[in-house]
């Protein structure tokens, strides 16, 4: 694995009182599960990106044929290797998009939930989805979009990642967010935020 990422730096850090925090909204979680479900077909291979956890992975990989979570914090991967135990067909690795490390497809469905806003590179991250993803598969993503006038946060916000309480991560609006999936080569076929406040928008992207 390459050198230690600031943001995995970050998530390796708090990874234990990350886990032991309640969801914050568990609603919103369960209709992302359903809407995410409902793309997978019993015979997908699918691979998440930034597990965290695996709280999302234990729940979804035993509706599929295969399913690989993946995370740039190793203390996350071993958490969530721990909670996976026994969930059938889920595999963890130490991996990161954008640098090579992921494994290879071709898959059904690549996750990205929490994720996009956190990249340093999203671009490539996108076009490397792209590329893993076979024709006509799936990137589904939920990302917080804190563009706009939640540009107002920016200086509170920034004075907690200085203070190592927040992660590094990127401001972005849903339209952003959206010309950047279609500009690496994906078709945007479904749209929420889930939920509306702040915005976490969660979208579908097909591969042509």
């Amino acid at each position: 694995m390459p050198r230690e990422t600031p943001q995995a730096a970050f998530w390796n850090r708090v990874a234990q009182r990350y886990a032991a925090m309640p969801m914050r909204n568990p609603a919103t979680w369960e209709e992302t599960l359903a809407r995410t479900m409902a793309l997978l077909p019993p015979g997908a291979q699918v691979l998440e990106l930034g597990c965290g956890t695996g709280t999302t992975a234990c729940r979804l990989a035993p509706h599929v044929a295969r399913y690989i979570a993946t995370d740039d914090a190793a203390a996350m991967i071993a958490i969530a290797t721990e909670k996976g135990a026994d969930t059938p067909n889920l595999t963890l690795l130490q991996a990161r998009p954008g640098d090579g490390s992921l494994p290879e497809g071709p898959f059904d469905a690549i996750l990205a939930f929490n994720l996009l806003h956190l990249l340093p590179d999203r671009a490539a991250a996108l076009r490397e989805a792209h590329r893993l993803l076979k024709p006509g598969g799936h990137l589904i993503t939920k990302t917080p979009c804190l563009g706009g006038r939640w540009l107002l946060l920016w200086p509170l916000l920034r004075s907690l990642q200085r203070a190592g309480k927040l992660p590094p991560f990127r401001f972005l609006s849903p339209r952003k967010l959206e010309t950047e999936i279609k500009s690496a080569g994906f078709t945007l076929t479904d749209r929420a935020d889930l939920p509306r406040r702040p915005p976490q928008r969660f979208l579908v992207a097909r591969k042509p």
